[in-house]
């Protein structure tokens, strides 16, 4: 087993049991930089949340995976790209992209400091994702007005 492999292994046990149990009930609404993201499992069609850094630009979110296609919420996002995202308390839909032409390392410098402290230094193998919300529809009182 080779370096990365071994490192991909130990980091995706210590998300999986330690991390994400941990953050996942504070992602998306008080950790700044965070978000809750729901795919649908490709095996079994039941949501799955995983707590992401990442930030919102305009109608879309950007987020990089620290270890690409072999995370788990990666390879549900390629068998169903449509997500819901909790950002600030509220939940947002929208479509998943994963742009492996796009530079994650130059991505991470426009993303939250800490969370891409970590990505960088934990990732194996990085892999930008573009999530493109859905319009939020407006209150019937709001177009009253």
């Amino acid at each position: 087993m080779t370096s990365p492999q071994i490192k991909r292994r130990v980091v995706t046990w210590c998300h999986r049991y330690i991390a994400n149990p941990l953050t996942r009930h504070l992602a998306g609404r008080v950790m700044p930089g965070t978000a809750l993201l729901e795919t649908t499992g490709r095996r079994s069609g039941l949501a799955r949340r995983t707590p992401i850094g990442g930030r919102r630009v305009g109608d879309s979110f950007w987020l990089v995976s620290d270890h690409g296609a072999a995370s788990a919420y990666v390879r549900n996002i390629d068998a169903n790209p449509r997500v819901r995202l909790r950002l600030r308390f509220r939940w947002h839909t929208g479509t998943a992209h994963p742009l492996p032409a796009d530079d994650s390392r130059a991505r991470l410098r426009q993303l939250p400091r800490f969370n891409s402290m970590m990505v960088r230094a934990l990732g194996t193998d990085l892999l930008t994702i573009r999530i493109d919300l859905d319009p939020t529809p407006r209150s019937p009182a709001a177009t009253t007005l």
